[in-house]
């Protein structure tokens, strides 16, 4: 048996061990994989858990809710306002932990009073490599991270969920959209939704992975690099409708896309 095929096996083993399980559920690759597979093994014995939230698109939460009526996964969706969490609006360092804290609180509730005693959560293990104060907020509340801890990576989670025929198999990573603010800017729903349409409208232009960032009022955009000709290609009606949206200047990062990148102030 080759690494991956004895990865999906002891993730198979590990989760039938549990007998039951909520998932946070945010459709994205690893949330759908780790989803798929618990309701393969557990059947009815695995719920859903979706947050409603100003910090996704609503395209996401619509995926959400479609693959798990698709799949006849029982989910349950909780309206979820990171504003009302202390500390969140200002943006520290450790912004991810409170508001990760708070959100998995909330699961953990909802799991108990579906009479589920594990609550599961996507993260992989290359989430390892980069600043992330969420998962001690994970660690702390008891929260399992089965994909983490059979030591499956985001390539290895890609393959198997293209083996098993999941749409988001290829799709592109992607994170709140809080994490398009320096730490420190404070985070305002206007902003937010500044950013969302920013990406919507350069999404249209045919580009799946990018990520525009906020300082002030100015837009970073990041794409691939191979993506570039299509930014400079686009440029005046990208920034046009950038600057309609509030923001005084628009600029390329000649570094290109990657996760993780306004860590790198810390």
């Amino acid at each position: 048996m080759d690494d991956l095929n004895l990865k999906k096996e002891e993730l198979k083993k590990y989760l039938k061990e549990l007998g039951s399980a909520a998932v946070a559920f945010s459709a994205g690759v690893d949330s759908t994989f780790l989803l798929k597979t618990a309701h393969d093994v557990l059947k009815e014995n695995v719920i859903a858990i979706t947050a409603n939230s100003d910090m996704f698109p609503r395209g996401e939460f619509e995926q959400a809710v479609d693959l798990c009526k698709a799949e006849g996964i029982k989910q349950i969706i909780i309206e979820h306002d990171e504003f009302s969490v202390e500390g969140f609006a200002q943006n520290p360092k450790n912004r991810c932990y409170l508001c990760k804290r708070k959100l998995f609180s909330e699961i953990i509730e909802i799991a108990k009073e579906n009479g589920i005693k594990y609550v599961l959560e996507g993260s992989n293990a290359d989430d390892t490599h980069d600043y992330r104060p969420g998962m001690a907020a994970v660690k702390e509340l008891g929260v399992k991270s089965p994909l983490l801890e059979v030591g499956l990576s985001k390539a290895e989670i890609r393959q198997y969920s293209k083996e098993t025929g999941l749409s988001t198999w290829d799709k592109p990573s992607f994170a709140c959209l809080a994490s398009r603010f320096v730490y420190g800017e404070t985070i305002t729903k206007e902003k937010l939704k500044m950013v969302a349409e920013a990406e919507n409208f350069i999404k249209g232009l045919g580009l799946r992975q990018l990520r525009v960032r906020i300082h002030g009022n100015s837009a970073r955009i990041e794409v691939p690099p191979e993506d570039f000709s299509v930014i400079t290609k686009h440029a005046a009606e990208i920034n046009d409708k950038l600057r309609g949206l509030g923001f005084s200047y628009v600029s390329l990062d000649l570094g290109g896309y990657f996760t993780g990148s306004m860590n790198r102030t810390l």
